[in-house]
């Protein structure tokens, strides 16, 4: 999206404010077990992740809690504690978040600087299918929305920074950073 036609924050954080992502809903813990399965699989007990923007209702990060893993919470508008942004972890999950990202270069560099050796990026977006589509696509029309991916982003990215990419299921991605 354009720069001029994105939202101002005060507009963009009333917008986040509007989701009703609770922990406790059954509907959107179910939606969230697309990610939350495949990474349990590949996670030892244990293991330490971000919940990198993770909005007002952490529930991703509450389920990984609960089969386990240990699980710190960032968000630039909810939980801004950007000493988070310094540490190493052995996973970062990232639902409903990259198509936010005003700079995803830079975004996806840090978050492979976020990663120990071995660790697995976990991302959740709705991938951009169908050109003839777009124009009329729900996903596009929500304001904070700002730029879209398909499969072939992904395996650009994985190429680029030497991840091994999977896809397990419609729309979410595991990146691994090599040891």
């Amino acid at each position: 999206m354009a720069p001029e036609c994105r939202l101002a924050e005060d507009r963009e954080r009333a917008v986040y404010e509007l989701h009703e992502n609770s922990e406790s809903d059954p509907g959107y813990r179910r939606f969230l077990t697309k990610l939350a399965e495949p990474l349990l699989a590949r996670m030892e007990p244990g293991a330490c992740g971000l919940d990198f923007g993770c909005g007002p209702g952490p529930a991703l990060a509450k389920m990984l809690e609960e089969a386990g893993l240990a699980v710190a919470l960032y968000d630039p508008f909810f939980y801004p504690d950007d000493r988070l942004l310094t540490q190493r972890y052995d996973f970062v999950t990232c639902t409903e978040v990259v198509e936010h990202l005003c700079q995803p270069a830079e975004v996806f560099q840090m978050l492979d600087h976020l990663l120990r050796p071995g660790g697995l990026l976990g991302i959740m977006t709705c991938f951009q299918t169908d050109d003839d589509r777009f124009d009329n696509w729900h996903y596009r029309r929500d304001p904070t929305h700002v730029v879209f991916y398909r499969e072939y982003t992904f395996d650009w990215l994985a190429q680029h920074y030497g991840w091994d990419l999977e896809i397990p299921a419609k729309d979410v991605v595991l990146l691994r950073k090599p040891v």
